[in-house]
């Protein structure tokens, strides 16, 4: 007889839990071993004693504590767990970031139907499993290919900014105007326009309005 796989599921959405736990009802090998709807009660769960998985799905953005908190954790205090991303974000950066961190799979929540079963089973094994469109960007990455700016957390972009580029995201949304914030810093005006354009494009906005939203949002400002 075919030894049962134990799956933890953990996402803040209960109705994506109910469909994940739908698909993978459907496999006899695999049975849910409870689930969680915040990243603390991921942690409570495994440090409660008799817990056990042999698979955790995951998801990045949770309450309380977030995915890559979770990680952490695992990794400060050495418990070692086949984890399984499922994410709605596909950007290089958090796949890389989680990877180092020591999930094993990574899918999109688009693909979820496709590959859950056999990510778990893969995983269970302690072999890493992608989704399609996952395996596509990390191959891109690896050959040394262009790989374009994927969905990530708003938090995680904010990560991605130079000190510089807060500062000139700081006037912009004080309604500075290029010669001005030049003036302020000290920079020349092609500097500044060309610093303007990095936080266009790194925060996926389409002008001075929208990064004045997401600094706002973010509490940059």
């Amino acid at each position: 007889m075919r030894k049962k796989i134990y799956v933890h599921v953990a996402d803040d959405h209960k109705i994506l839990i109910e469909g994940i736990i739908a698909v993978i009802n459907t496999d006899k090998d695999i049975e849910i071993n409870d689930y969680s709807l915040t990243g603390k009660e991921v942690i409570d769960w495994f440090d409660k004693k008799g817990n056990k998985a042999d698979v955790l799905i995951l998801d990045i953005t949770m309450p309380i504590l977030d995915g890559f908190e979770v990680l952490k954790h695992f990794n400060k205090n050495n418990i070692k767990q086949n984890v399984i991303i499922l994410s709605s974000y596909d950007d290089i950066k958090i796949v890389q970031e989680m990877l180092s961190l020591g999930c094993k799979g990574y899918i999109t929540k688009n693909n979820a139907g496709e590959h859950i079963v056999n990510a778990i089973k893969a995983v269970a094994k302690g072999e890493q499993y992608f989704s399609n469109d996952i395996q596509s960007i990390l191959l891109k990455s690896f050959a040394g290919q262009h790989v374009p700016n994927g969905d990530a957390p708003d938090n995680f972009l904010k990560e991605t900014l130079t000190e510089r580029e807060l500062e000139v995201l700081k006037l912009i949304s004080k309604q500075y105007n290029s010669p001005e914030i030049a003036d302020k810093l000290s920079l020349g005006i092609s500097t500044v326009d060309s610093h303007r354009k990095n936080l266009l494009r790194k925060l996926k906005v389409k002008n001075s309005v929208g990064l004045a939203i997401y600094a706002v949002k973010n509490k940059i400002i």
